[in-house]
């Protein structure tokens, strides 16, 4: 049962995730009653920040490039307007003080002539005639990668949140296609050859367990998605021990869980699940081994945001929406799934449920706004088809029994939808 947070997790060893082998997914029915711990426990160091106090800092002096110290100068104090004429700049001169012999004073003229030429303090803006001149000519137009692209209004679906900032409107479109282009960088191969001592099957086992890792302690379903990324993506690059990969997995959810939670569990909570089979310092040192082999760069377009995204574009239900991240989800532990491009995998598994719920194929607005045609989304369909006719017999249940919760509207016992109407709908244009 998901335990609560704020509650010191309790000893008794009978109630951790046991270590990942292959004998522990016959002992998935037992409850797994894992407490997260808010007090640092035994022996913790104490909390610290990683920034300077900012409250100290004007005690702290910068030296600007460019900037000459003042040395006894008195400079020009800067106007709330954004130009000075060039009649007050006369005037100035005017009003200079004058000395003991009725001649005005060296710094006095250098001031004014650093007013009047621009000179380095900046603290004048120039002319309002010279500024009208810089003004760009008015035939000019913006460049084509700068220029908005309009979207029909048939197919605006953002507009609704006008008013909402949160949901940024304006640049919603821009911000997935964005996210789109970028998966070009993520792309993955079948990396289990450069891999000796892992198979599919262990892979399938371990996501398995951060599905229930995910499930109590409570964490977004964003955070289960990143961390399967990046033990992809690290494994692709760094061969392992079989010994190590539970720790690789609890290192993902880690990092994932600081990038993405609010509250994320500590470490000593990754070392309780994993039935303290390893010690603190190899876990912070598997972290800091995953950052430098992805270069920091962990911020992996995941299927889960485009799944939420095209499936507000058809106005889904929640039960629409939650029976395609049941699929979506499911597909996490298919290794001939793992290369598919999120968007794509995204998009398949939301018209999986939109035929098994006979809410239509793929229509022109989802067309618009994930750039895939049905032709596109049919090989990736007929697969995922495949996964639920054979995860009837699967014994890693850690999926279908987190959504035959009536949370989750027990989306695992609605039936599959029949081969010849979902071929129908595949071969719809």
């Amino acid at each position: 049962m998901p335990f609560t947070r704020g509650k010191k997790a309790t000893a008794s060893t009978g109630s951790k995730i046991p270590k990942l082998n292959a004998a522990s997914t016959e002992n998935q029915d037992e409850g797994l009653q894992v407490k997260r711990s808010s007090s640092p426990p035994h022996g913790a160091p104490k909390k610290r920040t990683a920034f300077i106090d900012i409250t100290n800092a004007h005690k702290v002096q910068l030296s600007l490039p460019g900037r000459k110290k003042e040395s006894g100068k008195k400079t020009l104090k800067k106007t709330s307007s954004t130009s000075v004429p060039a009649k007050n700049i006369a005037n100035l001169k005017k009003s200079s003080s004058v000395g003991s012999e009725g001649t005005t004073s060296e710094k006095e003229k250098s001031d004014a002539e650093e007013v009047k030429e621009g000179g380095p303090q900046g603290d004048v803006a120039a002319p309002v005639e010279k500024l009208e001149d810089a003004s760009p000519p008015a035939g000019r137009e913006l460049p084509a990668h700068l220029r908005r692209q309009p979207i029909p209004k048939e197919f605006d679906v953002d507009s609704d949140n006008s008013e909402d900032l949160y949901m940024c409107p304006e640049y919603a479109k821009e911000i997935f296609d964005y996210l789109k282009q970028r998966e070009e960088k993520f792309v993955l191969s079948d990396y289990m050859p450069q891999q000796p001592s892992l198979n599919p099957e262990m892979r399938a086992i371990l996501v398995d367990w951060l599905v229930e890792v995910q499930e109590n302690f409570e964490l977004y379903h964003e955070t289960l998605y990143l961390a399967v990324k990046m033990t992809d993506h690290y494994l692709s690059k760094a061969p392992i021990h079989k010994e190590m990969l539970q720790l690789v997995g609890s290192t993902t959810m880690l990092i994932a869980s600081k990038f993405e939670e609010r509250r994320p569990p500590c470490v000593d909570d990754f070392l309780y699940i994993c039935d303290d089979a390893y010690k603190r310092e190899e876990l912070i040192s598997m972290e800091a081994s995953v950052l430098q082999t992805l270069s920091f760069d962990i911020n992996i377009p995941i299927p889960y945001r485009f799944l939420r995204r095209y499936a507000k574009c058809v106005s889904a239900s929640m039960d629409t929406l939650t029976l395609a991240r049941y699929y979506c989800e499911l597909s996490l532990m298919e290794m001939d799934l793992m290369p598919v491009r999120g968007s794509l995998l995204a998009s398949a598994c939301l018209l999986l449920a939109l035929v098994t719920k006979d809410l239509g194929g793929w229509s022109p607005i989802l067309q618009f706004h994930t750039g895939y045609q049905t032709s596109d989304l049919a090989p990736v369909v007929r697969r995922l088809y495949q996964m639920l006719l054979a995860s009837v017999d699967d014994k890693l249940t850690a999926v279908r029994n987190k959504y035959s919760h009536r949370v989750f509207f027990e989306v695992t016992s609605l039936p599959l939808v029949d081969v010849d109407i979902l071929e129908k709908a595949l071969s719809c244009q």
